[in-house]
């Protein structure tokens, strides 16, 4: 993992240069068949930052030309050793553009740059993962039958994988997914979330670095309803790995259903933190607000539902007061910066009308500040909803922001009820020193990932995904082999067996 070592003047010189957006296809960057642009805002002034060429059905028919091209030619031919050394060489090149790349996340999204160092100098490492990972990992079953038959299983490639990413953690998000699928010998097309585009179009110019063969990785920026449906409906594109809201993922799911499109969806989160009366409460603490707070609240698996058993609850509630009145909310390129901007106005208004809500259904609206030199910025404090219940929309509906609904309990069976009582299953956190029932009370919550006496700490070999309206399927680990590849069954005659001779006479 690089070191990142970057002043503020530094990252302010990275983000005054950016130029505009491009297509990367086939080997080169163009321009937008219909020759379209869309303005990309910075989240924190609301100021155009630059244009990005906008594509659409004729770019991916473009791209998917490409990528087939590629797949039936020099790549898929390719030996997994040198495939593998295109992988490694990437991961140089990301560890060699690491602190350009950091600054972009920040400007582009509005996540404190704090955070972003940390997600850009993890990219590289999903790339060394994944050739390691292949080479090791990516292994079949021998089944002897007596002296008759050996069968053995492979993994292939499936072809084609349209990767479409989110905007809240882009570059660490779309390095997760473009590393398996390169890896295991898939060509890509990736359509990146429009409100984030240039750490996307950065990964374009390093992997373009890389000298992969034309046509194996291919970025198509453009509009979901335009560059992403044309993605998802083409017939020649065998994959679709998305990661964003659940009714998106719903859309994608019936608009590729047509080509028998294999899909992995990681898809909303309403997830449950659950602290009872005997944990190590300033842990919990600790962790309660890292896990709401930390990425501005925009992140799938934030603990966004507070269960905090009643016992506890009126000194764990006013020391999360405290915190929330003393997080630094600014600029996402200072160092000193907890909590920035939402990545942009339309989202900004919909976690307001939120908030709205709440008052509506009864909330006490709990808020930290915002400087008032901020106003242009797209800023919603840390919020704590207070007096919350599960009558209410806010504690079942995915609000994606730095809001907290904070809810008390009186026993396990009482709290398990309640975790459940949504339809997501992404994520959730059990704080307990008695570790029987954290194993007991993670195991009956319906979620794909569960931690216990700790936050999101993420395990690259562990499978990633959720259940109910959370998703389908895993990636992560050697579970991204399920979804990346074909498994072929190859049958061996090991001598002569006896064949039914039909018409024989």
């Amino acid at each position: 993992m690089s070191e990142i070592n970057l002043s503020v003047e530094a990252a302010k010189g990275y983000v005054a240069q950016i130029d505009d957006v491009k297509l990367y296809i086939d080997g080169s960057f163009v321009e937008a068949e219909s020759q379209e642009q869309f303005d990309n805002i910075n989240p924190y002034t609301n100021e155009r930052i630059n244009a990005v060429a906008s594509g659409g059905k004729a770019d991916i028919e473009k791209a998917a030309k490409a990528a087939r091209k590629a797949f039936n030619g020099e790549w898929g031919s390719m030996s997994q050793n040198e495939r593998l050394g295109y992988v490694n060489k990437i991961a140089d090149l990301i560890d060699e553009h690491v602190e350009e790349l950091a600054p972009l996340e920040a400007h582009d999204t509005g996540l404190p740059i704090s955070i972003t160092k940390k997600m850009v100098s993890r990219a590289s490492k999903n790339f060394r993962f994944y050739a390691e990972m292949v080479s090791s990992r990516m292994v079949g079953d021998a089944y002897q039958v007596d002296d008759e038959f050996l069968n053995y299983t492979i993994h292939k490639p499936v072809g084609i994988a349209g990767l479409i990413t989110p905007w809240n953690a882009p570059f660490m998000l779309e390095t997760w997914k473009i590393a398996p699928a390169l890896a295991t010998g898939n060509t890509v097309i990736l359509k990146p979330a429009e409100w984030s585009p240039l750490t996307a179009n950065k990964l374009a110019e390093i992997i373009d670095q890389a000298e992969l063969p034309d046509g194996v990785f291919n970025v198509v920026h453009g509009y979901g309803e335009k560059a992403g449906a044309a993605l998802v409906s083409h017939e020649d594109v065998e994959l679709i790995s998305f990661t964003g809201e659940t009714s998106t993922g719903s859309e994608i799911m019936r608009n590729g259903a047509d080509s028998l499109k294999r899909f992995s969806m990681e898809l909303g989160g309403k997830s449950p933190i659950i602290v009872f009366d005997d944990a190590d409460l300033d842990r919990a603490l600790d962790a309660c607000t890292w896990g709401i707070f930390s990425f501005n609240g925009e992140r799938c698996t934030a603990n966004s539902r507070l269960y905090i058993h009643e016992d506890v609850a009126e000194d764990f509630i006013k020391a999360l007061k405290d915190r929330v009145d003393n997080i630094r909310v600014g600029d996402p390129l200072s160092d000193d910066t907890q909590v920035g901007p939402l990545i942009h106005t339309a989202h900004y208004e919909n976690v307001s009308r939120y908030l709205q809500v709440a008052k509506e259904e009864g909330c006490e609206v709990y808020q930290g500040n915002v400087p008032e030199a901020m106003r242009n910025g797209n800023f919603i404090p840390p919020t704590l909803l207070l007096n919350a219940d599960h009558s209410m929309r806010v504690v079942k509906e995915e609000i994606f922001g730095p809001v907290l609904a904070v809810m008390t309990f009186k026993d396990e069976a009482e709290v398990i009820e309640l975790a459940n009582d949504v339809r997501y299953g992404l994520a959730g956190y059990v704080w307990t020193k008695d570790i029987q029932r954290g194993h007991r009370v993670s195991q009956s919550v319906n979620a794909g990932m569960l931690w216990i006496n700790s936050q999101n700490v993420r395990d690259l070999r562990t499978p990633f995904g959720g259940s109910k309206h959370s998703g389908i399927g895993r990636e992560g680990g050697y579970y991204a082999f399920e979804f990346y590849t074909e498994m072929q069954v190859v049958h061996v005659a090991l001598g002569d067996h006896r064949i039914p001779q039909f018409g024989k006479k």
